[in-house]
């Protein structure tokens, strides 16, 4: 079993050097592709692998599938820039590689680590991913943001986590938000959705109980109370800003350009 690691990056400098560091003795061949970021990102990624291509961003789906196109090897293990494999995982991967396995691909946990604690609630865990698969059964899919894979065959189930260093404070997930929010905004008002009053009441509050309830955020203690307010803000700002999209064709501004 060869497995070809694929990683897109843009402005990463923080992250790269640990997430290819710990593909070390799993990954046949490493493929980074970068979206030309403005740091040392491509810099510090060509300390690991001479397979470093730059490339303009187009979205999350197409640039992933370019970088799986660059892949020499059958099957490819796709990593963010923030994420690391667990020991446990790795531990996992190498026992896969003396033979070609059965499946076509492989879901893992996916364990956060969100002000100053591990995550084991609050609806990020386990939030399982398929990112080890084999290349010519699986392609992302979606255009705008939250690209899924979709995989032509058996999807088998591993247990060793993918470790997730995300949002470094509040105000990075706040910062997040604001980005994902409008992608989320304008992948609705393409597919000709409009805001309704219970998208900005009820369906927020939903989520937020959901998340701090009934997933168990309680149980993480401060970080699972911002994680569940900030799961209901996410859909109400992404809907205002649906709602804010379809007005702008309807009035007339009196902002300067």
């Amino acid at each position: 079993m060869k497995i070809s690691a694929v990683v897109i990056t843009y402005n990463e400098e923080r992250n790269i050097a640990a997430a290819l560091e710990s593909l070390a003795g799993i990954a046949s061949e490493i493929v980074v592709v970068d979206s030309l970021s403005a740091d040392r990102t491509v810099k510090i990624a060509r300390e690991y692998t001479d397979r470093v291509v730059e490339r303009a961003w187009t979205n999350y789906a197409d640039q992933k599938n370019f970088a799986n196109g660059l892949a020499v090897y059958p099957w490819i293990l796709s990593l963010d820039a923030d994420e690391r494999l667990s020991p446990a995982l790795r531990a996992e991967i190498l026992a896969l590689l003396p033979e070609d396995p059965d499946g076509d691909a492989f879901s893992m946990p996916r364990r956060v680590y969100y002000l100053g604690k591990w995550i084991r609630h609050s609806g990020w865990y386990p939030d399982r991913k398929i990112r080890l698969f084999r290349k010519d059964r699986a392609r992302w899919e979606g255009e705008f943001v939250h690209e899924k894979l979709a995989v032509a065959g058996e999807v088998r189930r591993l247990r060793g986590d993918i470790h997730h260093l995300t949002y470094r404070s509040i105000a990075e997930h706040l910062a997040r938000i604001n980005q994902f929010s409008d992608l989320g905004a304008q992948k609705l008002y393409a597919a000709k959705k409009k805001c309704r009053w219970h998208h900005l009441v009820v369906l927020p509050a939903t989520r937020f109980l959901k998340s701090y309830l009934l997933k168990g955020g309680l149980l993480d203690g401060f970080a699972g109370l911002v994680i569940s307010v900030f799961n209901g803000y996410a859909i109400f700002v992404r809907y205002a800003k649906l709602r804010e999209i379809w007005k702008k064709g309807e009035r007339i501004e009196p902002f300067p350009n």
